[in-house]
């Protein structure tokens, strides 16, 4: 427990060190006692104390003699009633969700489900540490507009020649020269790490034998995994610090909508042996039903003070302790969930919001979930940024080659006014993205037409199956030359759009090397070749083509923008848009209409500062006549000629030559 700045005020959860012992503190309402149990570097249990209840549901107490070093765990007894949503059982030890560190990582084993077996021996125990020296995170190292980058630590890592054995797979290596070079080179804003907080796999994967590679099964919250972290948060500080001095900022992706605990079956490790009808939903009319608006078994009750407590201490301990500079939210709507639904007024967004820590951080909700009404895009409001799937499938459909996409893609160009445009807006808050962690990487988007997933072991049922790829030509890998070419075409201009889109954009690792799932779009459960990055053999072309389209976007005062695109009037409003056809005259609501149109220009800015970008998805060349202007037009982008016409399947960019 502990690491958050508000450790000191009685009563709040947390094991507080002092100069002559430490004090801990838990929530648990509907226990009757809570034991705290004590254990030496070899695992033996060496004393209990009884916790002391309080009337708040807490119980807590002071042991004298404690240091920094010591391991813990929690025992607590209270009624065993499932059909009340009560499931205490003092054979389990538990991790306290206040933890900042473990001695280990969560391993499955059956017996965490099984009522009455002790657990002592394959429960992680909590580590008491004192707190690092709070920081003063200042303001955020992102701007809307920018490029986030997701990475996977592991995944991205592992395979790196140039970073120290040792450090492969941990966020220490994020903090590596080579690293930053690399993200560097590519003009990223801030990256976005997929969630560290310590997991556990899916009681499924074992015997298969496979192991949760993305982390999306947390059971601590502040506690980070040792896998990623062996030294703890003092680990994710440095590789904060690292980034922040090459002027990289650092999201966290965060799963507060549910825990590894799982439904009824899985193992009891945390918050259900603590109080199961506390933190977790349960039916209305069936007290003893988990709701499950998550598909993991399980649903945070976000309504509830003790959860939105656990979340805003969670989120404090990462501003003040690592200097995060702000968080994707997995399954958003969950945090705005009571009994009645999703409501973007609900208590912990408001508290989130007003928090005087974490009032100026980034914010990005990922803006669905199963549940009912679980699509909430657009629905969060200001400061809010939202991922835009509409952005994900328009572009990929549109490069597809789906009959009557000219349109849309030209809303999600210019911020996708439909979707954030309410209330008046005059900013987009949209993430707009080609590929993310969940589904195809952008490499497989233009090799597999249908999903590949036998690997993980549901001969072939999960996953998405409306991926709006294609595979020109041949499923899987190919040594066709034209077939090759026209894939790299293909990505190339994905990743093109993608750049030239308005809006804060999202890249995940390894799409601007060509990264292979080898078909898999879900590849959770690969920690494997599968998902990790290879750096030994690269795409170069395709990175260089990233880099040049990073630089332009960084470098241009009109693609990194977030004003909603308003129709050209020749002012100096650099907010401004022209849509052309390549003959140069103005698209008419034919042009619009006509199901098969294969190219179109878009010319952004004022005179005199205008960019103008072809995009061209037919298979023939396009000579295209740019707009008239008294200066003169320069290639900006790959593939941008002044001479040769446009080629086949490919975005390209002019910029108006100063004056």
């Amino acid at each position: 427990m502990g690491g958050t700045m508000d450790l000191g005020i009685p009563g709040t959860p947390g094991a507080v060190l002092t100069v002559d012992g430490a004090r801990f503190t838990v929530r648990a309402p509907s226990a009757s006692s809570v034991t705290l149990c004590l254990f030496d570097n070899l695992d033996t249990e060496i004393a209990r104390h009884e916790l002391e209840s309080a009337d708040n549901g807490s119980f807590s107490a002071f042991v004298p003699g404690m240091m920094a070093g010591a391991r813990y765990g929690l025992r607590a007894k209270g009624p065993w009633q499932p059909e009340a949503g009560h499931r205490f059982d003092d054979s389990k030890l538990l991790v306290d969700p206040y933890a900042i560190r473990l001695d280990r990582p969560f391993t499955y084993d059956s017996r965490l489900g099984e009522l009455g077996t002790d657990t002592q021996g394959i429960v992680p125990k909590a580590i008491l540490e004192a707190p690092l020296t709070p920081l003063n995170p200042g303001r955020p190292r992102f701007d809307p507009g920018g490029l986030i980058y997701e990475i996977p630590v592991k995944a991205f890592t592992q395979l790196h020649p140039d970073v120290p054995e040792e450090d492969r797979g941990t966020l220490r290596a994020l903090a590596h020269p080579a690293i930053i070079e690399h993200l560097s080179k590519l003009h990223v804003s801030a990256v976005e790490l997929m969630p560290i907080a310590a997991w556990i796999d899916e009681r499924h994967l074992p015997p298969l034998g496979l192991t949760n590679a993305w982390g999306y099964n947390p059971v601590t919250m502040m506690a980070l995994d040792p896998r990623v972290a062996p030294g703890g948060t003092a680990d994710l500080r440095q590789a904060v610090e690292a980034l922040h001095a090459a002027g990289i900022g650092v999201l966290l992706d965060v799963v507060f909508n549910h825990t590894g605990e799982s439904d009824n079956e899985g193992p009891t490790l945390s918050l259900r042996g603590l109080g199961n009808a506390t933190y977790y939903r349960h039916d209305a009319h069936t007290p003893g039903m988990l709701v499950n608006d998550t598909g993991c078994g399980n649903t945070l009750a976000c309504d509830r003070p003790e959860v939105q407590e656990l979340v805003l201490r969670t989120m404090r301990h990462f501003v003040t302790q690592a200097g995060i500079d702000g968080f994707r939210f997995d399954l958003a709507p969950i945090l705005g969930r009571d009994i009645n639904g999703f409501s973007p007024d609900a208590k912990l967004l408001e508290l989130i919001v007003d928090d005087p820590v974490l009032h100026d951080r980034l914010l990005i909700a990922e803006p669905w979930d199963i549940g009912p009404g679980g699509y909430q895009l657009g629905n969060f409001g200001p400061p809010w940024l939202e991922w835009n799937d509409h952005a994900r499938d328009d572009i990929r459909r549109y490069w597809r080659g789906d009959d009557a996409m000219t349109g849309a893609l030209a809303t999600r160009l210019s911020g996708s006014s439909d979707i954030f445009a309410r209330n008046w807006a005059t900013r987009t808050r949209s993430i707009n993205f080609v590929a993310a962690h969940d589904g195809f990487p952008l490499a497989d988007l233009v090799c597999f037409q249908d999903k590949h997933n036998e690997a993980n072991g549901e001969e072939n049922r999960d996953g998405h199956n409306a991926n709006y790829s294609w595979n020109n030509g041949v499923e899987g890998p190919s040594d066709d030359p034209d077939i090759l070419a026209s894939r790299e075409a293909d990505a190339r201009a994905l990743i093109a759009t993608l750049f030239a889109s308005r809006g804060s954009i999202l890249m995940t690792a390894g799409d601007e090397f060509g990264h292979s799932q080898q078909g898999n779009n879900n590849a959770y459960a690969q920690d494997n070749a599968i998902t990790w990055r290879n750096w030994h053999d690269l795409n170069q072309g395709r990175l260089d083509f990233t880099r040049a389209w990073a630089e332009l976007r960084k470098t241009s005062s009109l693609f990194d923008r977030v004003a909603f695109l308003s129709d050209g009037d020749g002012s100096t409003n650099p907010n401004q848009v022209s849509w052309l056809g390549c003959d140069g005259q103005p698209m008419t609501p034919a042009d619009w209409e006509d199901p098969r149109r294969g190219n179109f220009m878009m010319v952004l800015g004022p005179p005199g500062k205008r960019l103008t970008v072809v995009f061209n998805r037919s298979h023939e060349a396009v000579r295209c006549v740019l707009p008239a202007s008294k200066r003169l037009w320069y290639p900006a982008s790959p593939g941008a000629s002044i001479e040769k016409p446009v080629p086949p399947r490919s975005v390209v960019c002019w910029q108006e030559l100063p004056g």
